[in-house]
């Protein structure tokens, strides 16, 4: 599946009845519940992540508070699984925090319906003219700015050399390999080693993967205006292709896949040495090197000069979002900034919100990553090259697609589908889930 960028290790789709109750109270509010008292400004700042990520947020508070002794940042933080029913909730009862983290995944259900502020009117203390231009745009909609990228991870192949040369496969020339030496690659694999080690973990349960390849045919997986943007046809092809992998064994069968798939990457054939290649986010890398206990590594997505245009794409880690309620957004905003703009804040978090937007404080923390986020961060700067643009923020209730993609690759791969029914299915319940056309 799509794990949360910040490599957040649980599923969750979207909550829209929540969201309904929220936002139909929404027009009533009038602030964000944040508070001045003997000139110190008050403010909430609410994340999801795990342990070490709240550690290093309130030191980055610490640091912030004592170079702006007018403001107070009031940490507000849980796990994932808990983030969205709580953001819902305290925006329904007029009380979201000052500043949030959001998701590209429920960014335009929170901004189509009043619920942030555009940033673009915060210019005097929100500097963002050194974002990477690539996700520059990302948090844009209708010409206004919800949301400001923390940082960038791309979608890749992670492979383990070391299985490879257990199987006796050369490793792949990820600048020129195609689907067919993919599914090629992953089915000798698979076939030297006897099926102890596979080729490949099923990459069809993540919608990321078919949005590069529907970028390859130049198309997307959803436009400007949120509707979907590919063909029939090019998703039986995408789902053709986790057919033959099965056809072949150079992935693991129905019943195994569905064992990896809610395992999560500690379950994954990277992480237990029982495979070769699996498909992640490039910000995944140093978890399962260290789970593996191996060098893993990044490579391009196959079929990337098949046809005229590449398909990988960066993608905004999380974003940066100021309530359209606070009551003191000038705060709000400074505070952005510093998480954006700041070296110190940067040398805390590193890579954990992916690599920094800003270019250069990108660059200036490289040297301090840990050897498998440094080895991100290069690949990263390999492959800007190549890629074309970004895409536009998915459409309301987007959420729910990651649990479709999964029903339907399980339905694919028990057989109970062929690839034509799966695209039909999917193509269904996704205009059904986000009322597109």
């Amino acid at each position: 599946m799509n794990i949360p960028s910040g490599g957040v290790r649980t599923r969750r789709t979207a909550a829209p009845l929540a969201l309904v109750a929220a936002f139909t109270l929404l027009a009533s509010a009038c602030g964000a519940g944040s508070s001045a008292e003997d000139g110190v400004v008050e403010l909430r700042f609410s994340w999801w992540g795990a342990d070490d990520r709240h550690s290093n947020m309130q030191q980055v508070i610490e640091i912030f508070e004592a170079e702006n002794p007018d403001v107070r940042i009031s940490p507000d933080y849980t796990d994932w699984g808990s983030y969205w029913d709580r953001l819902a909730t305290s925006t329904a009862a007029n009380d979201a925090p000052d500043i949030m983290m959001q998701e590209e995944r429920y960014l335009r259900e929170y901004g189509d319906r009043g619920a942030l502020a555009d940033l673009n009117e915060f210019s005097d203390e929100l500097d963002l003219s050194k974002i990477d231009p690539l996700i520059a745009d990302s948090g844009d909609l209708d010409g206004q700015t919800y949301g400001v990228a923390s940082g960038v991870n791309v979608y890749a192949v992670l492979a383990d050399p070391e299985a490879f040369a257990e199987a006796g496969v050369e490793m792949p020339d990820d600048t020129t390999w195609t689907w067919d030496d993919y599914v090629e690659i992953a089915a000798q694999i698979s076939e030297a080693t006897d099926g102890e080690v596979v080729g490949t973990q099923s990459m069809s349960y993540n919608e990321s993967g078919f949005q590069i390849f529907a970028r390859q045919h130049g198309e997307n997986l959803y436009d400007e205006d949120g509707e979907l943007a590919f063909s029939t046809e090019t998703l039986a092809e995408w789902f053709r292709i986790t057919e033959d992998l099965l056809e072949s064994g150079g992935q693991p069968g129905a019943s195994q896949s569905v064992e990896i798939e809610a395992g999560g990457p500690d379950q994954s054939v990277l992480a237990t040495n029982t495979g070769a290649m699996a498909h992640f986010w490039s910000n995944q890398l140093g978890g399962l090197t260290a789970s593996s206990d191996r060098d893993l590594e990044l490579l391009r997505y196959p079929g990337e000069n098949e046809n005229e245009r590449t398909g990988m794409y960066f993608k905004p880690a999380m974003f940066y979002s100021v309530s359209a309620g606070t009551d003191h957004p000038q705060e709000a905003a400074r505070f952005v900034d510093f998480m954006l703009n700041d070296n110190q804040a940067a040398e805390l978090i590193l890579a954990d919100l992916g690599l920094p937007a800003n270019i250069d404080v990108r660059a200036h923390i490289l040297s301090s990553l840990p050897e498998a986020d440094e080895r991100s961060a290069i690949f990263l700067s390999d492959v800007e090259g190549d890629i074309v643009d970004g895409n536009p923020p998915p459409p309301i209730g987007a959420g729910e697609v990651v649990e479709i993609t999964k029903r339907v690759s399980d339905e694919l791969a028990f057989g109970n589908i062929t690839p034509e029914e799966a695209a039909e299915q999917f193509i269904a319940e996704v205009e059904s889930a986000t009322g597109s056309q």
